[in-house]
């Protein structure tokens, strides 16, 4: 069949290779296993008709070997009764049933070498269908994980581009210019504070400078006397 050497031609290629073709690795494993079991159906089919031809010659070639052993029995009973015309009718009528077996028996042979023959190959069909069967789990996690591999090779390769770096460049830049907008607000309100606020300033000293101012006058009143 050649079904077969299609299953043997796909276990030794690469899935690499099938990926690259665009081919679906699963798809045709699966299709693959459908094309065998037809394939092994239509052989079942021809195997059971071998089978029915062996058994009709077998049929065939029984019933002439019992005419063959009924007609001797009768000739030899028609000899005993004296009745030799009776008995060679017999032995000729026994030969032809001689010939018929010889004929069948040999036609048997030959289909039951056939049917044999065609049952041996239709073991190893189901055989090379098991293994295929067995192997399909294989190849598929194989097949997946080549797919895998290739889907994050083409996402890694877009790591890293110019593309990205210019992006990231933009969005420094435009944090740099919040940043600065910040601190210029903050410079702007502080040349808009009002009188009031530097004035309250002064008169967060404390009383300080007016202790100090004392302290003054009295050092200055000292050195007078």
């Amino acid at each position: 069949m050649g079904i077969f050497k299609r299953l043997r031609d796909l276990t030794a290629a690469s899935i690499n290779d099938l990926l690259d073709k665009a081919e679906d690795p699963v798809k045709m494993l699966n299709q693959f296993l459908r094309d065998m079991e037809e394939d092994i159906m239509e052989a079942e089919a021809a195997v059971a008709k071998q089978i029915a031809v062996e058994k009709k010659f077998k049929q065939q070639y029984e019933e002439a070997f019992e005419m063959v052993s009924k007609r001797e029995e009768q000739a030899m009973k028609a000899l005993e009764q004296g009745n030799e015309d009776l008995a060679r009718r017999a032995l000729a009528d026994k030969k032809e049933h001689q010939a018929r077996y010889d004929e069948m028996k040999r036609q048997y042979d030959i289909a039951k070498t056939n049917a044999d023959q065609l049952r041996n190959q239709l073991s190893e069909m189901k055989d090379e269908f098991n293994k295929m069967k067995n192997k399909k789990d294989l190849l598929i996690a194989r097949a997946e994980a080549a797919k895998a591999q290739k889907t994050i090779n083409q996402a890694m390769s877009g790591f890293g581009t110019d593309n990205a770096a210019r992006g990231f460049d933009r969005m420094t830049e435009k944090v740099m210019q919040m940043e600065a907008e910040a601190q210029a607000s903050n410079e702007l309100r502080a040349g808009n504070r009002s009188l009031d606020d530097e004035l309250d300033k002064l008169d967060k000293s404390g009383g300080v400078d007016d202790e100090l101012a004392a302290l003054k006058a009295r050092m200055a009143q000292k050195n007078q006397q």
